[in-house]
């Protein structure tokens, strides 16, 4: 199975809490909910088609608890049946028994396991939310596909997808759009470790950056 990851971001990269304003106060964050003013029926028939992708799902311990309380309650198609309905996976070293059936608890070396899961038959092994999760298994090299979903906010304060110190990683952009409420969607293909260059005196209109010969910078740069 392919494993992608669908993440909702501000503009300054925060994740937390985006779904109301007590969804995530850990660490003091009051800021929640700012990704709710920014739906419309765009976005929504996008991650229908996304979810529709999916032979199962992959949550971190905190993610699940909150998918666990709230979408037994949600029945509506298409996101409730396939939600409620597709099996899932949640990692955690601290749950011991996982009420939102069908869910298997991963524990010990978790990376190694989700690549046992990659090499099951299927179409897609998504994972929501979860970022710290997502940052091991980025680390690990076994995402294969990044779903951002920018909001246009900045809020200043909250976690952030990509921390300092974390691992980098090199993107394709293969895909993205804008819904008319103004969420920007990227998604990104993983290529493996970053390329580097230097922005140097070549070819005007060159983009082989990774050997040096890119435009040379004009005044404005």
């Amino acid at each position: 199975m392919k494993l992608t990851l669908t993440q909702f971001l501000t503009l300054d990269g925060v994740y937390q809490g985006p779904g109301a304003p007590d969804e995530d106060t850990s660490d003091g964050f009051t800021r929640g909910g700012w990704f709710v003013p920014y739906l419309d029926e765009a976005f929504e028939r996008m991650a229908a088609t996304w979810l529709g992708r999916a032979d199962a799902l992959l949550l971190g311990r905190r993610t699940y608890v909150g998918f666990a309380r709230d979408w037994p309650k949600m029945t509506e198609p298409p996101f409730g049946p396939l939600m409620n309905g597709l099996p899932k996976y949640v990692a955690s070293h601290s749950l011991t028994e996982a009420g939102w059936n069908p869910t298997t608890i991963l524990s010990g070396d978790v990376p190694a396991q989700v690549a046992d899961l990659k090499r099951q038959p299927g179409r897609e092994l998504q994972l929501h939310g979860s970022a710290r999760l997502a940052r091991s298994l980025l680390a690990a090299g076994l995402i294969d596909e990044l779903r951002l979903v920018v909001a246009p906010v900045v809020l200043g304060a909250g976690r952030r997808l990509f921390p300092d110190g974390g691992a980098p990683a090199g993107l394709s952009l293969v895909h993205h759009e804008a819904t008319p409420r103004g969420l920007a969607v990227h998604v990104y293909e993983l290529t493996g470790r970053p390329e580097y260059g230097t922005y140097g005196a070549g070819t005007q209109g060159s983009t082989d950056a990774r050997h040096g010969e890119g435009p040379r910078p004009g005044p404005g740069l």
